[in-house]
């Protein structure tokens, strides 16, 4: 596993890659275009709860399973979402990709609530199964106005922050001790993956 000190270090380089990349986010157009595609695809994944918990939760699990896998994860994660992203530009129907993201918010948050860590093969296939279902999601709520790729390279960064804040916030829960913060945080993801799929 690496050190503390180092992971926080890569943090604070991709921190910084973010800032570099941010001016272009602000100062996007408003009419159409690949500025446009890239504001609206980095703001998607920030407007709905289910999103910013389960792309969280992917980091909170990387974290906790740590090794390669704090990055592996994550980077498999954004990869694969991408391609999932592209199946639904294509095609329409969303129930099940809607059903892949409830459940992936379930069962990320019991394997942070119970401390879980699953061999790698098996880690990689469930990750992938639900960056499908997440980057389904985003594809089919796509405008048809804007391209694919910039729209794409909107909802990965966005991901990527995301990812890098559940890892920040797993390192900060060990550092705090005492109650465990992140079983904590597990015992929330899952029980909204439940009320979503309940409802």
């Amino acid at each position: 596993m690496l050190p503390i000190k180092n992971l926080f270090r890569q943090l604070r380089l991709l921190l910084l890659l973010f800032l570099i990349i941010l001016p272009s986010l602000v100062f996007a157009h408003s009419g159409d275009g690949s500025h446009n595609g890239l504001l609206h695809g980095f703001v998607h994944p920030l407007t709905g709860l289910d999103h910013i918990l389960a792309m969280g939760a992917v980091g909170l699990w990387a974290a906790q399973t740590g090794g390669r896998m704090i990055w592996l994860l994550p980077l498999i994660f954004v990869a694969v979402m991408g391609l999932g992203g592209l199946f639904g530009a294509i095609a329409l129907s969303t129930v099940l990709a809607e059903y892949g993201i409830m459940l992936s918010l379930l069962i990320l948050g019991l394997l942070i609530m119970r401390g879980i860590c699953l061999p790698r093969i098996i880690s990689i296939m469930l990750i992938s199964l639900f960056a499908l279902c997440h980057g389904y999601a985003h594809g089919s709520e796509m405008p048809q106005s804007m391209p694919f790729l910039s729209y794409a390279t909107g909802f990965m960064i966005a991901t990527t922050l995301l990812h890098l804040c559940g890892i920040g916030v797993a390192l900060l829960f060990r550092r705090l001790g005492g109650i465990n913060w992140q079983r904590c945080a597990g015992i929330v993801v899952a029980l909204y993956g439940g009320f979503l799929l309940v409802g």
